[in-house]
């Protein structure tokens, strides 16, 4: 559960969702706003207009990005990301095709370690 590859791809998902939860909740001036368009812009618009959906969202990815980086409640922050990494992932595959290879990545990443963490979701499925 702890080898050096586990340690890399959790690593690599927390630092990548502190980055996309902090633009979600500050406006970061170095990372480029993507341009959406059809129905995926109506649909983000759509979220936006509530004035917290996102905030919530990105709130949730930073502090999944916290305890993953920090090694802290690794197997909750997995299972607090699995429903939120489904809905990027088909988000990008039906609205967003551009953004399906990042959204592939933070799925699978999520996917390999929750199987790496498998003796503790074990008992759920008994």
């Amino acid at each position: 559960m702890n080898s050096t590859f586990t340690k890399i791809l959790r690593i690599i998902l927390g630092l990548g969702l502190l980055f996309f939860g902090m633009s979600k909740l500050v406006n970061f001036n170095f990372m480029p706003t993507h341009i959406y368009t059809g129905d995926a812009a109506i649909f983000i618009d759509s979220l936006s207009n509530t004035g917290y959906i996102l905030k919530v969202i990105g709130t949730f990815e930073v502090l999944i990005g916290l305890l993953l980086v920090f090694n802290k409640w690794v197997s909750f922050a997995l299972i607090l990301l699995a429903p939120i990494s489904v809905n990027i992932f088909l988000f990008h595959l039906f609205m967003d095709t551009p953004g399906l290879v990042l959204a592939l990545v933070v799925i699978v990443l999520n996917a390999i370690l929750i199987y790496k963490h498998w003796k503790v979701y074990r008992p759920l499925f008994l």
